[in-house]
C-alpha cells in the first residue's frame, strides 16, 4: 500500500518528530534512487531493442523480441519485485508494445491483428498490473471499430469511422469493467477501473464525432466520405450525448465518482462549444457568451472538487 504524505508539513504542524521526519526522508531517498536506477536500465533496454529492430527491419523479429522482453519482465517482477519491480514493468510494457507493433504490421492493420493486440495488452497489463497496458488494450479494441489518431505537421486528427458502434461497444465495456471492479481483489480493481474510464472516454469521443457527421454505418465505402449517406443523422447524436451526459453525471454525483464527474464536465463543455459554434458561428457575441459559460463551468468544477474530501486510503472506484 502506498500512502502520500507531506512530511515537511507534518513536521511544521508538530505531528512528526524530527527523528521520524529524518527517518522517512531516508526511506524516500532509497526508493527514489532505486527507481532512478531501474528507469536508467529500462531506457538502455529500450534503446538496445529499438536499435536491434531497426537493423533487422522485420515484423516477425519485433514480435519475437517483444515476447522475450515481456517474459523477462514478468519473471523479474515475480522474483525480484522489491528491487527490480520498476525494471520488470518497463520490460513488460516495452515488450508488449513491440510485439503489438509487429502484429499490426504483419496483419496489415486488420481487425484480427487489433483483436490479438487487445488480448496481448490486457494479458500483459494483468500480469504486470500495468494500468497503461490495460488502457492500451481498450484503445486497440477501438481500432477494430475504425478509431484512429493521426498526426501531420503541427496537426492532430481524431478519426472514428463508426461512431454508433463505438458508443455502443464502449458503453457496454465500461459498464462491465466497472461491475467487475466491485468484485475483484484490490490488486485488480484499479485495472478494471482504468479500463472502464478509458472506455468512457471513447464513448464521449464517439458521440463527439457522431454529433458532427452522423453515421453512415454499413454504407461506408473504402473512400470514406464524412457526409456520405448518413443512416443516423448528427442531431440524434447531439440529443443522445446530452441525455447521456446528464444521466451519467447524476449517477456519478450520487455515487461520489469524482473522476467521472470531471470527465463529464469537460465533455459537457466540449459538447456545448461544438454545437454552439457549429450553429451560431464565431462572432464577438458568441465568443463572449462562450467565455462566460466556460468560466461558470470552471467555477462549478472547482466548487464540486472542493466539496469532496479525498480519501486518505483506499481506491476510488
Amino acid at each position: 500500500m502506498k500512502v502520500i504524505l507531506d512530511i515537511d508539513k507534518l513536521l511544521v504542524e508538530g505531528r512528526l518528530t524530527k527523528a521520524e521526519h529524518a527517518r522517512l526522508r531516508e526511506f524516500a531517498a532509497e526508493d527514489t534512487g532505486s527507481l532512478a536506477f531501474n528507469i536508467l536500465i529500462g531506457f538502455g533496454v529500450v534503446a538496445t531493442a529499438g536499435g536491434t529492430l531497426a537493423l533487422l527491419g522485420s515484423a516477425a523479429a519485433s514480435v519475437v523480441l517483444g515476447i522475450v522482453l515481456s517474459v523477462a519482465g514478468i519473471t523479474i517482477r515475480a522474483g525480484f519485485i522489491r528491487r527490480w519491480g520498476a525494471l520488470g514493468s518497463i520490460l513488460v510494457l516495452v515488450g508488449s508494445i513491440m510485439a503489438s507493433g509487429g502484429i499490426i504490421i504483419a496483419t496489415e492493420g486488420g481487425v484480427a491483428g487489433f483483436l490479438i493486440v487487445t488480448g496481448l495488452c490486457l494479458a500483459g497489463g494483468i500480469w504486470a498490473k500495468s494500468g497503461l497496458l490495460v488502457a492500451m488494450g481498450a484503445l486497440a479494441l477501438s481500432a477494430t471499430a475504425g478509431a484512429a489518431m493521426t498526426y501531420g505537421h503541427a496537426e492532430y486528427a481524431l478519426v472514428i469511422r463508426q461512431p454508433a458502434v463505438t458508443v455502443a461497444l464502449f458503453s457496454l465495456s465500461s459498464w462491465v469493467a466497472y461491475m467487475l471492479s466491485l468484485r475483484l481483489p484490490s490488486d485488480y480493481q484499479r485495472l478494471a477501473v482504468v479500463f472502464a474510464r478509458t472506455s468512457l472516454l471513447l464513448v464521449n469521443l464517439g458521440f463527439w464525432v457522431g454529433s458532427l457527421w452522423g453515421d453512415s454505418l454499413w454504407r461506408q465505402t473504402d473512400v470514406w466520405d464524412l457526409r456520405g449517406g448518413e443512416v443516423i443523422p448528427d442531431w440524434v447524436f447531439v440529443i443522445a450525448w446530452a441525455v447521456g451526459l446528464v444521466a451519467t453525471g447524476v449517477w456519478a454525483v450520487r455515487r461520489n465518482k469524482r473522476w467521472v464527474v470531471n470527465l463529464l464536465a469537460v465533455f459537457g463543455a466540449i459538447h456545448f462549444y461544438t454545437q454552439y459554434f457549429e450553429r451560431l458561428g464565431a462572432s464577438p457575441g458568441s465568443i463572449l457568451m462562450g467565455g462566460l459559460v466556460a468560466v461558470c463551468i470552471a467555477v462549478a468544477i472547482a466548487r464540486y472538487n472542493a466539496s469532496l474530501k479525498a480519501p486518505m486510503l483506499g481506491l476510488e472506484r
